[in-house]
């Protein structure tokens, strides 16, 4: 299965992200393990620092009064049991805000200031007696309270020490974790890297492929088009040319028949006259013919230079005059609602509206007086429903003529706009069967739509689509 340049990308960049993302989060839980870690050593310092302090003024306090009992001088008791009391006493409140969020710890600081408390009254009780009185009992009786109380710093200090072990254990196992995952991660990284490049690199080469083919698609497009012009002026060329030389042949024929009829009419047969009435008529067909030829073949010829800003009505009226003696004659009621003004050839929409109206009148129902609806709107590109994605948002004038004639069947709907296709023969209606196909020519020149829709015996509407601003052709 082919995976796409933009989705190779999208899972390079998700993976490297998840990658980015599971790096920080180590990184983070490494960096809160080694604070919380530094800083229970240093609250285990802390701890031991205090203790040892409490310890030390204990025995301090304890050397005192033993050496005053030994020497009788007082300056061993300087400074006095109640200042060294205090001290400890302040050590002791200091150790038990540090261990709050321990509540063993608490329950030993418990034990600890009962043991102190029975301390502190030794040492008052030593310092009243007399030197030398009872001296043996109160070493005794120190040492006993000083060894439980030795016991208990030593067990808060076990307990400290443990916590800590237990945090450095967890440590060590976060950075045993951290380098290997530094190192997958690095792989990882080199193999995006060089993964990405190469990548990269192959739809660098694909896309200078591309570019190289398409310019040398544009250029042979170019060089067909230039040619398709040349060839379309030759066969222009050629119509115009051999519709001139048709056109003297058929002038011999005419005249000749002209000349036949009036010299030799009286004394020819009543059927060698309808031949010759007949030949007349297919003259005059044949010179028709071959002027909706002429026009159709420069129909769609369209330049920069022969599109205008073209008034949709005041052009209506125009062609509405040429047609005033057929209106009058035959009684056709014709109306139309206020036209817009677009741009493009003012002759080729002008020849359209006058094909279209000239269809209507040629296809009158003869049972009913004719009447021919003119309306025009405007509407986006996408309210059209039949335009290019890109013509959306741009302008369209939609053209509807409707007429009351004798219609036709819709399955023909797309024949009709084909050259020399015809629904009826020419005894019945007259005409080439180029009208329409001029029509389609002409809108599609000016990059339009057009479409018909039939009713059988009740009339016809074509549906004309115009842009309001032409675009240039590259």
């Amino acid at each position: 299965m082919h995976i796409s340049v933009h989705r190779k990308i999208r899972i390079g960049f998700f993976v490297a992200f998840t990658i980015l993302v599971a790096a920080t989060i180590c990184s983070y839980l490494i960096e809160q393990n080694l604070v919380a870690n530094a800083l229970h050593l240093n609250h285990t310092i802390q701890v031991s620092r205090k203790l040892e302090v409490i310890t030390k003024q204990l025995k301090d306090a304890e050397a005192a009064i033993r050496g005053f009992d030994l020497t009788k001088d007082s300056t061993f008791l300087q400074p006095s049991m109640d200042e060294r009391i205090k001290k400890i006493n302040n050590e002791y409140k200091q150790l038990r805000t540090i261990t709050r969020d321990n509540p063993s710890q608490q329950k030993n600081l418990d034990t600890l200031k009962v043991l102190l408390d029975i301390k502190y009254r030794q040492f008052k009780a030593d310092h009243l007696k007399a030197p030398g009185q009872s001296a043996k009992i109160s070493v005794n009786a120190g040492e006993t309270y000083m060894t439980l109380i030795d016991r208990k710093v030593n067990d808060m200090v076990h307990i400290e020490e443990k916590i800590t072990a237990e945090k450095s254990r967890l440590f060590h196992f976060f950075s045993s974790l951290w380098v290997p995952f530094i190192f997958i991660v690095s792989i990882l990284a080199i193999f995006i890297g060089v993964y990405s490049y190469i990548v990269l690199t192959k739809e660098f080469r694909l896309q200078l492929y591309i570019e190289a083919r398409m310019r040398n698609y544009q250029r042979e497009l170019q060089e067909n088009i230039n040619l398709l012009h040349k060839y379309n002026q030759d066969l222009e060329q050629f119509a115009y040319v051999a519709s001139h030389d048709l056109q003297e042949p058929l002038r011999k024929i005419s005249t000749f028949s002209d000349r036949l009829i009036m010299k030799y009419g009286d004394n020819l047969p009543e059927d060698a006259q309808q031949l010759v009435n007949r030949m007349v008529a297919a003259v005059a067909r044949m010179r028709i013919l071959i002027q909706d030829l002429l026009v159709f073949s420069r129909s769609g010829r369209m330049t920069p230079d022969s599109m205008e800003q073209v008034d949709l009505g005041a052009l209506l009226q125009e062609v509405l005059s040429d047609f005033e003696v057929s209106v009058e004659e035959k009684g056709i009621d014709i109306t139309y609602t206020e036209m817009p003004t677009i741009e493009g050839s003012k002759s080729a929409l002008q020849q359209l509206f006058q094909n279209l109206i000239s269809n209507a009148i040629k296809f009158a129902d003869p049972n009913r007086p004719l009447q021919v609806r003119i309306s025009a709107e405007t509407l986006t590109g996408q309210q059209t429903g039949i335009v290019k994605e890109e013509l959306k948002d741009e302008l369209f004038c939609r053209i509807t003529v409707e007429d009351n004639g004798i219609g036709f069947e819709q399955a023909y709907a797309e024949r009709i706009f084909l050259i020399f296709q015809r629904l009826h023969g020419v005894s019945e209606y007259q005409g080439t069967g180029i009208g329409l196909a001029i029509c389609k020519k002409i809108i599609s020149a000016h990059h339009g739509y057009i479409s018909a829709y039939g009713y059988q015996g009740k009339g016809a509407v074509f549906v004309v689509m115009l842009p309001f601003k032409q675009t240039k052709d590259e």
